[in-house]
């Protein structure tokens, strides 16, 4: 591969790198208009190849950043990044072919298709709490659409930043795929130039600033954020089962998933029972957490103490913790931690956790909690769980999120037919599979005139004309 200029790898020196590579990404995304499947097939499988061949390294990364085990790496990272660039490879060639489009009556004697070019120059800008998927799935599909793509890793992440910088480096031309570690600076000297599309993965606050940006060049964005995904345990429940899977996407990455349900309104009559099972289910997948290989730590100590002033605040307006609440600063450990009681006026009920604390509310009708849900901003996740369809329909039919697992969680994230992505404060757009694909390529409207009646109704407006458009009008209505 081409070695970037010397200024471009000093981070130091990051606004003339990035104008640099920014404008070798422009000629590159016109040449890359002409690229066929098999040149971006091509271009996949070197990603999938760097990818398996510095996997140990992957490993030891996320584990200096997160705490993470090989066995969660391998579940939510790997998994997700090699299964979506394999699908993205068998499906390519069909999803690059212009689609039919029938004609309407009004166009009889026309046809149309619709072309998915690349939408040009990209931007990706990837999150700390998962610093490998949440690149690498993003940069899958601008190849896959044919766009070149400046990426920013998090500087939250730092073993993971340096890893995918030097890895997109070895594998990839800078005038096609460039990354730039950097804090907040290096994000506005990026969201100053005129890209075509911005990828951003991240908090809703951030998101807005992003979109402001996207506006100043009319870039279209695809927004992947967050909020507070909720869980409905129905009565009809099978309680054990709904448990362990709430505690499996709580508590996984130490609860630091954009999707991860943040709390859950079970039915009062299964409420004790339900805690009960929480408890067991931690008990088992991790033990005493605090020694387990499985159970990861918090990103950083800003986030630690954030985390604990929500328990803190919870429990100070009077809510109980029923299971975990340890903690350990020097570790930045918090335990798998189940609050009950808690109030709404509570720190932990007005913002997005982002960690391993789930309160848990009771409820009597279905109604409380779906007003609770759309009485809040749409969440990008919701969960229910329920034996019975009814309620699990009902709550589809009057709620609005992103995405819904029933019976499940964080599942519908690895399924590469399905369409991931918030709605309003949750998110813009979709990623995974071809709704990525599409994300990064424009849908060009192509029509052309075979042997359509439209040039009879041109001016002049002559008496017969005017009578073949009132005929046309009639026909139509």
């Amino acid at each position: 591969m081409n070695e970037m200029p010397e200024a471009t790898l000093n981070q130091r020196q990051a606004n003339p790198a990035i104008e640099t590579a920014f404008a070798a990404q422009r000629q590159t995304a016109i040449a890359l208009r002409t690229s066929t499947a098999g040149m971006r097939i091509a271009k996949l499988r070197r990603l999938e190849a760097a990818v398996l061949a510095n996997r140990g390294a992957i490993y030891r990364a996320l584990a200096a950043d997160l705490r993470k085990s090989e066995s969660e790496a391998d579940l939510f990272d790997i998994l997700p990044v090699i299964s979506g660039i394999r699908h993205a490879r068998r499906h390519l060639t069909s999803w690059m072919k212009p689609k039919r489009a029938a004609p309407t009556m009004t166009m009889f004697g026309t046809k149309a298709r619709i072309r998915y070019e690349p939408r040009g120059a990209a931007l990706i800008i990837v999150p700390w709490n998962y610093p490998i998927s949440l690149l690498l799935g993003p940069l899958t599909s601008a190849i896959a659409a044919g766009c070149p793509a400046m990426i920013e890793p998090s500087e939250m992440s730092p073993a993971c930043s340096a890893l995918m910088a030097k890895i997109i480096r070895e594998t990839f031309a800078w005038q096609e795929i460039a990354a730039f570690e950097g804090d907040v600076a290096v994000s506005t000297a990026l969201l100053e130039l005129p890209f075509d599309h911005i990828f951003f993965t991240g908090s809703p606050a951030v998101g807005k600033a992003v979109m402001t940006a996207a506006a100043k060049h009319l870039a279209s964005v695809t927004l992947e954020l967050g909020g507070k995904s909720p869980v409905i345990v129905d009565k009809s429940a099978n309680i054990a089962k709904a448990a362990k899977s709430v505690a499996w996407g709580k508590f996984a990455n130490c609860g630091q998933t954009c999707i991860a349900p943040d709390y859950a309104y079970v039915h009062e009559s299964r409420l004790p029972q339900f805690v009960d099972a929480m408890k067991n289910a931690i008990a088992t997948m991790y033990g005493a957490a605090a020694q387990s290989p499985d159970y990861c730590r918090i990103i950083n100590h800003h986030h630690f103490e954030r985390v604990c002033r929500l328990v803190d605040d919870a429990t100070a307006h009077g809510a109980a913790i029923r299971a975990g609440g340890e903690r350990d600063e020097a570790q930045k450990y918090i335990a798998p931690t189940v609050l009950t009681g808690v109030g709404d006026d509570a720190l932990v009920m007005q913002e997005e956790i982002f960690g391993p604390i789930l309160p848990v509310l009771a409820y009597n009708d279905l109604a409380e909690p779906i007003a609770a849900i759309n009485a809040r901003p749409k969440t990008l996740a919701l969960y229910v769980y329920a034996k019975d369809r009814a309620p699990a329909n009902r709550v589809l039919q009057e709620t609005s999120a992103g995405g819904t697992c029933v019976n499940a969680s964080l599942m519908h994230f690895t399924h590469d037919n399905l369409p991931y992505g918030g709605i309003g404060n949750s998110g813009l757009g979709n990623a995974h599979g071809f709704y990525g694909f599409r994300a990064f390529s424009h849908e060009r409207a192509v029509l052309e005139d075979k042997f359509s009646i439209t040039p009879m109704l041109f001016p002049p407006y002559t008496a017969r004309v005017k009578q073949m458009i009132k005929m046309a009008v009639r026909f139509m209505t």
